[in-house]
């Protein structure tokens, strides 16, 4: 079994066929080749190209000519995002967060909906943020 790859990197044309499967998926190949006519401009063997090169990435399968994805838009997305925050922020929330609101104000709305993630990701819902994850001395781990 190949393992999935979350570092997929995709191009502009990349991400339209990916959108395309995914809101069409599963979908006969052949169908796939009528909608990237109709909404690329692709010749059939264009589709197909673009098809082996994300299966080849694990983003996507064809199994006895339906298509697939692997990784849902939505995982897709999650992975994209720790890229990009390992990258960048060096897996730092704190430090995307100051840059994201750097020069802007978030609403009191915005401002709510943020809170309620964060409560949502609290491991322990009676630690405060930035509380030390080491057990007290004497106590069991």
């Amino acid at each position: 079994m190949s393992r999935i790859t979350t570092d997929i990197r995709l191009g502009a044309a990349e991400n339209a066929f990916a959108q395309i499967v995914w809101d069409q998926e599963p979908i006969p190949s052949g169908e796939l080749v009528k909608l990237c006519k109709k909404e690329l401009d692709w010749a059939r063997s264009t589709t197909y190209t673009v098809l082996r090169r994300l299966c080849d990435k694990g983003l996507f399968r064809m199994e006895e000519g339906i298509v697939s994805a692997v990784l849902t838009r939505e995982g897709f997305i999650a992975a994209q995002t720790e890229a990009f925050m390992n990258d960048t922020f060096d897996s730092s929330l704190p430090a995307f967060i100051a840059a994201f609101t750097s020069g802007k104000k978030l609403n009191a709305k915005e401002a709510e909906e943020i809170r309620r993630l964060i409560d949502a990701c609290v491991e322990d819902g009676n630690k405060n943020i930035g509380e030390n994850d080491e057990p007290e001395k004497g106590g069991t781990a």
